[in-house]
């Protein structure tokens, strides 16, 4: 009796404390129109060496596919890694007899694409991002060479070279004293540039863009530059540096050391290598720049890079861009329509072109082609990207002509991408973009805006308050595309994304961020999400790419907490059908005494009739109790569920972790838990701490 009692007493006090979750059901209030089918998805990269016949088929596939996601994003990681990417191995070199220069896949369909490699780029100037690449600028070797992207000259965009002026920029670690600066030219070397110094304090990507200009050392200005190796004394006295730029305007459009024979060894600039320091009266020369062929080099970042390269360049164990016919025969894509990348920013637009029409005559199901990878993460500048984009656009529909084209995907990022300002003073990269292809008339080839989203990639934490930003960071990031200039009529996507760092498996914390995500972006109005390192690697236990726990022989051990959260929105939350679902925003007023919101709530009206209102508990410590109603603001008429309701939750009572053995387990590890409750106005839906949960049910009339 006095257990029954003290029950009564904790239920009263939770009727007395209830609060509310209203959905805003007016029909004419819908957020968005989606099917999960074709809207609720997961991307899939380049994978290691020797893993897709293990990860693509059953019955790890099996696993995989049951965590519920539909379609998939084909991701194309050598655009990140400076690489060539051969999508076929078979194709034509442009200088066949030496295998090397510029290679094109064969569009023609024969026999099984299983595996395609990338090669390095041997005229790379870059001495950072991703994989283990160096600049040829500082690399110690007078015969080496970075060389810009020849499709960026007049040949091919038709435009004056002063409208793509090409740049190398120098990192030198901290402010140094100096007053000169060494270039070794190759050919084709730039007959116009200036020579800059950086005046803001933060570097001059990302955090510090705007926050300084480029300045023009008083003796830094080349009008009849000849080549050869030039030693420029940039000011009459010491000035304190960190970061220098070379920004070319014209090249002298001399061939490069792979011959005349073919017109792209002749256009861009070239250097060899690059000093920087202190010259003195008598001709000395003291350079600051640590030359060696490795990232333990000085750091320089180029505009663009020439795709040339040679079959010797090839290398298989940097990873697999899974061959496209055992992608798309593995079951993986379950028949949907898949969306597909080129490369673009190191390729060329006949090989693109073919790559799309190789994947149509094999009849395979595309919805959207993604246009180059992250031109922002590469510092390349809009108008850049916007010439080999229409150029590439061009070869693309000759061959395909119904082919969407769109992008560019940007990295993950919090705010808007700004560049180094034009003319005008403009600084939005994507507003930059529009403009461009509206000045060239070829708008109509930007059918869909792409981007990434990682909050704390960057930043990891291990804070549980790193859940309470992401509904803000959605609709904040998604307002800035609108502000830039997106066109209201392009659909855009999330197409590669995770919570980041700071997500390890002690808790369910990164499982109620996906949900709080998925909700949040679909809520924003985005046509397709697609989930990140959907594909497991064996004995991975920590870490938020953990999608499935598997051993060496990729056998399941366990199921982290974003596989399982995603079982409960994709198959819970959402019907898995390909059929329109109607979502609606909803408010919540259960905060903390800051005002945070606890919880949070997505509704969708699904295709069988039934609402269904996924509720994600960021209270880590308590449930709370929630009466929930359907509010329609031009009948002024509030709904509530009828009869049944199903409740499916997971949260931190369906998986527990536990130290010890070989990096820990989880007990339980799923699944989620399934009841039923009845509704009504009255109706009090207990959500637990630091969960999701489903409510799902007809709602009265």
């Amino acid at each position: 009796m006095l257990a029954a009692f003290l029950a009564g007493l904790v239920w009263s006090a939770d009727m007395a404390v209830a609060q509310k979750v209203v959905v805003d059901s007016t029909p004419s209030h819908v957020a968005n129109t989606f099917s999960p089918v074709r809207s609720l998805g997961a991307a899939i990269d380049r994978l290691k060496t020797g893993t897709p016949e293990h990860l693509l088929t059953d019955p790890l596939l099996k696993e995989i596919l049951n965590a519920g996601w539909q379609t998939v994003t084909y991701r194309q990681n050598t655009e990140l890694m400076v690489e060539a990417w051969h999508w076929n191995p078979n194709g034509a070199w442009s200088n066949a007899k030496q295998q090397e220069g510029y290679f094109v896949g064969n569009a023609e369909p024969a026999g099984e694409i299983r595996h395609s490699w990338a090669a390095p780029l041997p005229h790379r100037g870059f001495s950072r991002g991703d994989g283990n690449g160096w600049s040829r600028l500082t690399d110690g070797d007078p015969k080496s060479y970075w060389k810009s992207n020849p499709y960026l000259t007049r040949a091919f965009t038709g435009e004056d070279d002063s409208l793509h002026p090409q740049w190398v920029m120098i990192d030198l670690g901290s402010k140094m004293d100096l007053n000169a600066i060494r270039i070794a030219w190759a050919d084709p070397y730039a007959r116009r540039y200036l020579v800059q110094f950086w005046t803001g304090e933060l570097e001059p990507f990302y955090d510090g863009t705007t926050k300084g200009t480029w300045q023009t050392f008083p003796l830094g200005t080349v009008t009849e530059g000849k080549g050869g190796t030039v030693t420029l004394k940039l000011v009459s006295w010491m000035i304190p540096v960190r970061y220098i730029r070379i920004w070319m305007t014209e090249s002298s459009n001399t061939c490069d050391s792979h011959g005349s024979a073919d017109p792209r060894n002749c256009g861009g600039y070239a250097i060899n290598e690059l000093y920087v320091g202190a010259l003195s009266a008598k001709g000395e020369f003291n350079d600051y720049i640590t030359h060696f062929p490795s990232r333990e080099q000085t750091v320089t970042w180029p505009s663009s890079v020439d795709p040339w390269h040679a079959a010797t360049d090839i290398d298989e164990s940097r990873g697999d861009q899974v061959g496209f016919d055992f992608f798309f025969n593995s079951g993986v894509t379950r028949g949907l329509p898949t969306m597909v990348p080129i490369a673009m920013l190191y390729s060329t637009p006949e090989d693109a072109a073919n790559e799309i029409a190789y994947l149509y005559k094999r009849h395979y199901p595309i919805s959207w082609i993604e246009m180059g990878e992250e031109a922002d993460g590469q510092h390349m500048l809009p108008e850049d990207y916007g010439a080999l984009y229409v150029q590439f656009a061009t070869a693309i529909h000759k061959l395909v002509p119904e082919a969407k084209l769109g992008g560019p995907p940007f990295e993950g990022t919090f705010g808007d991408v700004e560049v180094w300002p034009d003319a005008a003073g403009k600084v939005s990269w994507l507003g930059r973009f529009v403009d461009y292809l509206k000045a060239h008339g070829r708008l109509n080839d930007f059918t869909f805006f792409s981007f990434e989203h990682y909050p704390y990639q960057d930043r990891p934490t291990y804070s549980w308050a790193d859940l309470y930003p992401e509904p803000g960071y959605v609709s904040h990031i998604v307002q800035v595309w609108k502000d830039n200039g997106l066109p209201s009529n392009i659909p855009f996507f999330m197409t590669e994304g995770n919570i980041g760092g700071g997500a390890g498996p002690s808790s369910v914390k990164s499982g109620l961020w996906l949900a709080d995500y998925v909700g949040s972006m679909m809520s924003e109005g985005a046509g397709a999400t697609y989930y990140f390192h959907y594909m497991p690697s064996p004995r991975q236990f920590g870490g938020f790419g953990s999608f499935l726990w598997i051993d060496e022989n990729y056998h399941v051990l366990g199921y982290p907490p974003q596989y399982l959260a995603a079982q409960v929105i994709t198959k819970e939350w959402v019907q898995p059908v390909d059929a329109p679902h109607r979502l609606f925003k909803a408010s919540s007023d259960v905060t903390d005494a800051a005002g945070t919101a606890l919880v949070t709530a997505y509704a969708v009206e699904r295709p069988d009739g039934q609402w269904s209102v996924m509720l994600v508990n960021r209270d880590q410590f308590n449930d709370h109790a929630v009466k929930l109603s359907f509010a329609d603001t031009e009948t002024k008429r509030d709904r509530y569920f009828s009869g049944q309701v199903d409740r499916i939750t997971f949260g931190s009572a369906e998986y527990q972790w536990h130290r010890g053995g070989t990096g820990g387990h989880a007990d339980p590890d799923g699944p989620p838990s399934k009841s039923s409750v009845a509704g009504g106005a009255e109706a009090l839906y207990q959500i637990p701490k630091a969960s999701i949960t489903v409510l799902r049910g007809r709602v009265g009339p």
